[in-house]
């Protein structure tokens, strides 16, 4: 008990603010770790990124025009994650050239909101919590929502999860079943855009790409099949949340400023430090791929 005592700061467990805190935090893992696993398979980390930082544009006009910034952060993500769809464009190299041109785009549109929205309030403090995130000040009521949302995202993901899965690991035996794979790219699109408006309230749109992308990417470093990877990245998650948190809480006493640390510094920290980790218990060798998963069987399909 006392070595509990000398780790974690009186309070901790009995806080209302750190139990909303860690509410969101391990929703908001969960689903970043199985949309991430997807994310890393199909080679889409960028379009990850460029949601993140597309949707500081949605948060700030949202923020501008006085409605909660989550609704912008979806909207946006969702209406660009359509848009690309609807272009049609099927050759990843295309794909990625149209996500860095709208991303330009949706930065300058960012900048004028923020900027819109620094002289409005006259203080920082709105856009620094939109860019890097506040989950120490999400009030509980907004808990029924992000559990909607997570709820949400991991349907589209389980209702076309062989689909998804083959799409990403051998889409050529896709094209042979004759089962096209727009379907599934549209629910991982969906999902995706959820799990990063959900991780830019939790840790900011700059950081979320972290959370999203690191879990996922060590895990399938460590899994042997798809399972494996889906436990070792939500693991992953959920314990740099839960130790984000404490660490931020503990930090209000540290020397020499006795001023609280970002959570979204110490969560970003421990998943980038937790990747290195990967890189030395099985480094990566010329044969290793992600094919090593599991890939359902062409009756599955």
């Amino acid at each position: 008990m006392s070595f509990l005592h000398a780790i974690v700061e009186p309070g901790f467990f009995s806080s209302s603010v750190i139990a909303t805190a860690l509410v969101i935090g391990c929703l908001t893992a969960v689903v970043s770790a199985v949309v991430g696993t997807f994310t890393v398979l199909r080679s889409q980390s960028f379009m990850g990124h460029a949601l993140s930082d597309i949707g500081t544009t949605g948060g700030a006009a949202a923020y501008l025009a006085g409605v909660p910034t989550l609704y912008g952060f979806i909207l946006i993500n969702l209406a660009t994650s359509g848009f690309l769809e609807a272009l049609g464009i099927k050759s990843k190299k295309e794909r990625d050239v149209a996500t860095g041109v709208i991303l330009g785009g949706a930065l300058g549109l960012a900048s004028l909101f923020l900027y819109l929205d620094t002289t409005n309030t006259s203080t920082s403090g709105d856009t620094m919590n939109l860019l890097f995130g506040s989950i120490l000040t999400i009030q509980s009521s907004i808990e029924p929502l992000f559990i909607a949302l997570a709820a949400l995202a991991l349907m589209f993901i389980v209702a076309t999860y062989r689909q998804l899965l083959l799409a990403s690991l051998d889409p050529d035996l896709l094209r042979v079943k004759n089962r096209s794979p727009q379907l599934a790219g549209i629910a991982f699109l969906v999902a995706l855009s959820l799990a990063v408006a959900m991780s830019a309230i939790a840790i900011g749109t700059i950081l979320s790409t972290a959370l999203l992308i690191g879990p996922a990417a060590a895990a399938v470093r460590l899994g042997k099949n798809m399972r494996s990877v889906f436990v070792y990245s939500s693991t992953i998650g959920v314990l740099s949340i839960f130790f984000g948190v404490l660490l931020s809480y503990d930090s209000y006493n540290w020397p020499p400023f006795h001023h609280g640390w970002p959570v979204s510094f110490f969560v970003v920290s421990i998943i980038f430090i937790t990747y290195l980790v990967t890189l030395f218990i099985k480094p990566r060798s010329k044969s290793y791929s992600p094919a090593h998963l599991d890939t359902p069987r062409s009756t599955d399909v």
